[in-house]
């Protein structure tokens, strides 16, 4: 009897989906203000208003990037939930702060967007250096923050850290300009043959915009006591495993945390959440969702 109730709700909740109008996503922009100055954050909503259907998301990019690097995601998740991406301070069109904040500073800043939303319950997912400031949300939040998507994330051994640290990226300006092809050369190799140039550019542009605080972000997860730190999360966690610079990195990641599944992804590098974002949108909804 009880089987036979629940198959005709679904029977009625699918004819009410089929009878609703399409859902427009409203992509928007606002600022917020935080410990650093203003903050910028891509949102984006359903036009029902569906607010409450699902868990709010907040998106968190990788350095030296911003917030648009979701753009897509926004405009596919966003038909059931608000999602808001922030510039992370000193990116995108975010104020920066006076000096290098630490990965528990960017994520008190995110913490100031999510009070000032009033949002009492959130889910998280971030791409790799953003991962990490996630994970200090999360163990500074933890009952505002209810599970986490996290991909490629960079929990980089003694060698890694001391490679970096001989040679820090992004490049520092130079007077002839050849930290730019530097760059350029680097982003490639990161995205892969199949991103456009036009993208490329894009994330360049980013970077230089960003200025000297284009390499703060960087260099805060590089330093992150990630062995420390990631085995105190207690909340369920999704790690997405591109082809990416934190390929073997990531699951180092996964044995650090408690309660953790991973999704290899072979086929896609750091411009997941470009090219392979129908992949990644049927993972996230598949674990936020259940």
């Amino acid at each position: 009897m009880k089987s036979t109730q629940h198959r005709t709700a679904a029977r009625h909740v699918s004819l009410l989906k089929r009878m609703s109008p399409p859902v427009t996503v409203h992509l928007r922009r606002m600022y917020v203000d935080c410990r650093y100055g203003q903050l910028h954050v891509h949102t984006a909503f359903p036009s029902n208003g569906g607010f409450d259907e699902h868990v709010p998301l907040i998106c968190v990019h990788t350095s030296p990037f911003d917030g648009r690097a979701f753009r897509r995601l926004l405009a596919d998740l966003g038909q059931d939930r608000s999602v808001y991406a922030p510039d992370l301070p000193g990116h995108g069109q975010s104020e920066a702060p006076e000096s290098r904040p630490s990965v528990a500073e960017y994520a008190a800043a995110v913490g100031d967007l999510l009070d000032t939303l009033r949002l009492r319950e959130v889910d998280v997912l971030a791409h790799q250096a953003g991962s990490l400031v996630a994970a200090e949300l999360a163990l500074a939040r933890p009952h505002q923050v209810r599970r986490m998507v996290l991909a490629g994330v960079p929990v980089l051994d003694a060698k890694e850290r001391e490679n970096y640290h001989q040679r820090p990226w992004p490049a520092a300006s130079r007077e002839d300009g050849s930290h730019l092809l530097e760059e350029w050369q680097r982003l490639k190799r990161s995205r892969g043959a199949g991103v456009p140039a036009a993208r490329i550019g894009q994330l360049l542009g980013a970077s230089l915009q960003a200025g000297d605080a284009a390499a703060w972000g960087v260099a805060a997860a590089v330093d992150y006591p990630s062995g420390e730190r990631l085995p105190l999360l207690r909340q369920s966690v999704l790690l997405l495993r591109p082809r990416d610079e934190e390929w073997d990195m990531t699951p180092r990641a996964e044995s650090l945390l408690h309660d953790t599944r991973r999704v290899d992804l072979p086929d896609h590098d750091a411009g997941l959440f470009d090219a392979g974002i129908s992949e990644v949108v049927r993972y996230v909804r598949e674990f936020l969702d259940r």
